[in-house]
């Protein structure tokens, strides 16, 4: 049976009848619905109800913080009204349209105005970052490969891991900015579903663009030059809150970062299995996906003082990722996906 659009009659009070509810695809965390506002003439909105056993409460309560938060940034869109008993937003309907090859410059301006919105930190939870469980596991793979992490690699990483939760930021973050929560208007990039919404240092999410998108089904490695100039954009707005080869490498030791979020458990067992089989999770597999972020840390690492060799060790684990499975090592897709 599907589900009732839940409008109700606080809704109702707010903003009228509506008419033309129709189902979209959604995650399982939530339902989304289009409808058309009758007494606004028509003006299509979303409604979305958070769902699930994994704390709709505090996930709808986050997205509505999150939109709060960033309604004068002109990248998110409008929240018209709220349901707090059924966990719904109602939210402006945008169009979406292709983007175009160049995209990550609007994305990452969007992306400084969304960081640079002034949030209240105490409606939004800190972002955490790897941990000493995720350090380990990382080092553990090199072993498992043939290539065994050194006292002072772990050192790095132990310091690395220090470093990134006590990295200052009070920047809004999405928690999940990939390409399909950006919807590419008229008006240049919008961001959607903030249920992850946190606050930190933005260097955490502009990573996105060098890392390949950790987070997301679509991994996207677009030229190092469309990348300088998405970095540039960002900057002429915002300030980069923390380290971006930080960010970069706390992405790469994250096990979690290579599956989607209903199967990630905060630990390490994702890099303790990768020897042992790989799996595909999108546009990538997962070994696949290790090898890109090898590279781009091994890249940036080698220039940054406290990673020098964690860069080396980096280097050394991604030719022997890459001799092991060379037919499912190559290079992750330069362009997203269409649509």
């Amino acid at each position: 049976m599907r589900p009732a659009l839940p409008y109700g009659d606080a809704l109702r009070d707010r903003l009228g009848p509506v008419r033309g509810a129709r189902k979209l695809a959604s995650s399982p965390r939530s339902r989304v619905w289009r409808v058309e506002l009758v007494a606004h003439g028509g003006r299509p909105a979303v409604v979305k109800q958070a769902v699930g056993d994994d704390d709709p409460e505090g996930r709808y309560r986050r997205e509505g913080a999150a939109l709060r938060a960033a309604a004068a940034s002109g990248v998110v869109p409008e929240l018209l009204a709220t349901d707090p008993e059924r966990r719904v937003l109602v939210l402006e309907h945008l169009e979406h349209r292709s983007p175009a090859p160049d995209w990550i410059v609007g994305y990452a301006e969007s992306l400084a105005r969304l960081h640079a919105s002034p949030v209240d930190p105490a409606l939004l939870p800190r972002l955490r970052g790897p941990g000493p469980q995720d350090a380990e596991a990382f080092a553990a793979l090199g072993g498992r490969l043939g290539v065994p992490a050194g006292a002072d690699v772990r050192a790095e990483l132990a310091a690395l891991v220090e470093r990134l939760a006590e990295a200052p930021g009070s920047a809004l973050l999405h928690g999940d900015p990939c390409p399909g929560n950006d919807l590419n208007t008229p008006g240049g990039v919008r961001f959607v579903d903030f249920e992850q919404a946190a606050v930190g240092s933005g260097a955490t999410e502009l990573a996105y663009l060098r890392i390949g998108f950790p987070t997301c089904w679509c991994v996207t490695a677009p030229a190092p030059a469309l990348v300088a100039r998405a970095e540039a954009a960002y900057r002429r707005i915002a300030p980069v809150e923390g380290d971006l080869t930080d960010a970069c490498a706390g992405w790469l030791i994250r096990g979690d970062a290579l599956v989607p979020r209903a199967r990630r458990t905060g630990g390490g067992e994702h890099l303790e299995r990768l020897p042992a089989r790989d799996w595909t999770w999108g546009t990538a597999g997962a070994r696949q996906r290790l090898a890109h972020r090898l590279g781009v840390v091994a890249d940036l690492a080698g220039g940054a003082p406290d990673l020098r060799a964690l860069g080396g060790y980096c280097t050394a684990l991604r030719a022997a990722v890459v001799a092991r499975w060379p037919r499912t090592t190559r290079p992750v897709p330069a362009h997203r996906p269409a649509g």
